[in-house]
């Protein structure tokens, strides 16, 4: 098992990342859903903004007034069409941009239960890959390098730092414990809720 000595290092180097951001910087907590089932993955074509023209998760901002697994089963539905049984917190990856002072804070979530068929929306147009044949090509040049850590069931953190939407300046990814993730401190939401109908 993981010792003690690692485990206050760790969470307290996390803590101190986290405290250390300049006050300029804002983090803003984000979703990310990946549906597994059996040997497939479903992940959408990005039709519109931020991200368009990628295979990527479903996800989004999460809203004042829900927690972050609310948030992710939301975007799952509005996004996908289709209701999260279950969802199981796995990740937490920060994304920053060079250029642009918002930090993303991404909750990752992998759900291998739902209810429903998965459905175009406006903003994505699902479809099934086999876990053999995830088109990273096509993808957020991150997902390479932790969705194997999802797929086999890790818990996993780390950070990436882009020059554009394409080019990987550095990066850090662990490999940590359930108990590890569900400690480290989690920026609150600070988008606001949508008007629904």
């Amino acid at each position: 098992g993981i010792n003690a000595e690692f485990f206050f290092f760790f969470f307290f180097f996390y803590l101190f990342y986290w405290l250390l951001v300049p006050a300029q910087m804002t983090r803003r907590p984000f979703s990310l859903v990946l549906v597994v089932e059996n040997d497939r993955v479903l992940l959408g074509m990005k039709k519109r903004g931020f991200g368009v023209g990628k295979w990527n998760g479903f996800g989004g901002k999460v809203e004042i007034g829900e927690t972050h697994l609310e948030g992710a089963i939301r975007e799952l539905q509005e996004e996908a069409s289709i209701v999260a049984l279950d969802a199981t917190k796995c990740g937490l990856i920060t994304f920053s941009f060079e250029g642009e002072a918002d930090l993303q804070e991404v909750h990752v979530y992998r759900v291998n239960r739902f209810e429903g068929e998965p459905a175009e929306s406006e903003e994505m147009a699902p479809r099934w890959f086999n876990i053999s044949d995830i088109p990273f090509d096509t993808m957020w040049a991150d997902d390479k390098f932790w969705f194997p850590l999802l797929l086999s069931g890790q818990f996993f953190t780390g950070q990436f730092a882009f020059r554009g939407h394409s080019e990987i300046l550095s990066h850090t990814l662990d490999v940590v414990s359930k108990e590890q993730l569900d400690s480290l401190p989690c920026a609150p939401p600070v988008t606001p809720a949508r008007p629904r109908e």
